[in-house]
């Protein structure tokens, strides 16, 4: 892949500038990023629109969030710092975090400019130069960023995008001797083939992908709020989320009356299309399955017009069955009943995914044991994603490794050298 292999090693030539360049500069660079992206979010919100379907609100709510990536980050750049070490009082021991070099990044389709932004900004800030690879469907907003950066300064080949697909553009890029890191966010398929070409080249990989997230709703919770937090959980974006809330799990005693309350809002939102027809062929696939395997459709169960999946509702279901176990990647929910705090802690963690989980309850003591029991890298309680730029984000099991956002960030776009100076 010529274009490829140009991007990285002009990548690669621009590092040691890039490098060099005092924090101070380079926080200032990514601050005049935030500041243009901000300035032009009405075109880039209409741009996301026509590339993805999604509703104008949520569109802009993302480039907005994408903003405070550079925001947070160019506050941020002095900090991948390193220690003094007291080994012995002839030796001055000291570590320093470095940048890894050329750093590839590969995005998805459902959030594109967010998620290009949550990688991008981190890394740029501890001092790598990025290649970016859009997923090709929803590549404009990626690709005006590299626009935006560069009328903003930043020098040549410290950001550049390549568009393609993923099975040759991505592959060159993790394939490619040069690219020292490689971020992804996707499927856990594509995440396994990333993983053997890194395990041939010893490549440091952060994944984020896929999850089948479980909500746990007990008795004494506020039903009304555990309700509507539940539906905005798989509803967000059509459901086309890696954290969307897909396993709704509730205390016996009060399912048939919560199943209602979620009916009811999930009634009343309007989500977008599927991005594409594979992805509402798919959708429309797992509903054919979740009919023929027993579970009941209380709301949906049928595909609308024009790549729409209204929001569905399934009752009737089973741990095992397969709309219990697969990610969807659609706006449908699988509701099944618990008795036992231990028995909701179990089901949850019956996954092969452990991205994030939900609790809802009155009982505190409860809320803490139970999110500490529940395998996953984030667990909201009596609330759904109450994400920021400041939390750490990242699965455990199938859904990968490594965490975007946050201060921790900083440190999976640098490894540490330590360094002894004998007295």
């Amino acid at each position: 892949m010529e274009d490829v292999d140009l991007a990285v090693r002009t990548a690669a030539a621009a590092a040691p500038g890039w490098r060099r360049l005092a924090a101070f500069d380079r926080g200032r660079a990514l601050m005049a990023i935030a500041r243009r992206m901000v300035a032009e979010l009405e075109e880039l919100t209409r741009l996301e629109c026509a590339e993805t379907g999604k509703p104008a609100a949520l569109a802009e709510a993302e480039i907005r969030g994408a903003a405070e990536y550079f925001e947070f980050y160019a506050s941020l750049v002095h900090l991948p710092s390193g220690d003094v070490l007291d080994v012995r009082p002839d030796l001055h021991v000291y570590t320093v975090r470095e940048p890894y070099g050329v750093v590839g990044v590969i995005t998805p389709w459902n959030l594109p400019l967010n998620q290009a932004a949550r990688a991008v900004a981190p890394a740029l800030a501890a001092g790598n130069v990025v290649v970016v690879k859009p997923a090709e469907v929803t590549s404009g907003t990626t690709v005006e960023l590299a626009r935006i950066a560069d009328e903003e300064g930043l020098p040549p080949g410290v950001l550049t995008v390549v568009v393609g697909p993923g099975a040759t553009v991505g592959t060159a890029i993790v394939e490619h001797p040069l690219v020292r890191k490689v971020a992804f966010t996707g499927s856990v398929p594509v995440g396994q083939s990333i993983g053997r070409i890194a395990a041939e080249r010893i490549l440091p990989l952060t994944l984020e992908l896929g999850g089948k997230s479980a909500t746990i709703v007990f008795a004494d919770a506020d039903l009304t709020r555990a309700a509507s937090e539940a539906v905005r959980a798989f509803t967000t974006n059509a459901g086309q989320v890696c954290s969307s809330g897909t396993r709704l799990l509730v205390e016996r005693p009060i399912h048939d009356e919560f199943v209602a309350l979620v009916a009811a809002a999930a009634s009343a939102v309007t989500v977008g299309p599927m991005i594409t027809e594979k992805q509402f062929e798919t959708v429309r696939h797992y509903l054919t399955v979740a009919e023929a395997e027993g579970a009941r459709a209380v709301i949906g169960g049928a595909v609308g017009e024009g790549r729409h999946v209204p929001p569905t509702v399934y009752t009737g279901v089973t741990n095992d069955m397969t709309i219990a176990r697969e990610e969807i990647f659609g706006p449908v929910l699988a509701v099944i009943p618990f008795d036992t705090e231990a028995e909701a802690v179990a089901l949850a963690n019956d996954s092969d995914y452990g991205l994030v989980g939900g609790v809802f309850t009155a009982d505190m003591s409860r809320a803490f044991r139970v999110a500490g029991a529940i395998e996953a890298g984030q667990v909201y309680i009596n609330s759904w994603s109450t994400q920021s730029v400041q939390m750490p984000f990242g699965g455990h099991k199938a859904s990968g490794y490594g965490r975007e956002k946050g201060i921790e960030a900083l440190n999976h776009y640098s490894h540490v050298k330590s360094i002894s100076v004998q007295l």
